[in-house]
């Protein structure tokens, strides 16, 4: 059970690391200075991959939890 919990580990750390990626994606669009609507095109490319990033770390934490049950 410990490799399932290092697996979910580094599954969490991905999907962190993905949204540290669109946080950093965001502030820079919106120090670029760009009008409404290229920031809203952007925002609207970002949606997703922060989704999955979010979905990511939560199963990556599921699979935590699950070898910590099972251990």
């Amino acid at each position: 059970m410990k490799t399932l919990i290092w697996l979910g580990t580094a599954v969490s750390l991905i999907g962190l690391a993905g949204l540290v990626w669109c946080i950093l994606k965001v502030w820079r669009a919106r120090r670029a200075g760009l009008d409404d609507v290229q920031l809203r095109a952007v925002l609207h490319k970002l949606v997703p991959l922060n989704t999955g990033a979010l979905l990511l770390s939560v199963a990556g934490l599921m699979l935590v939890v699950l070898g910590v049950i099972l251990a």
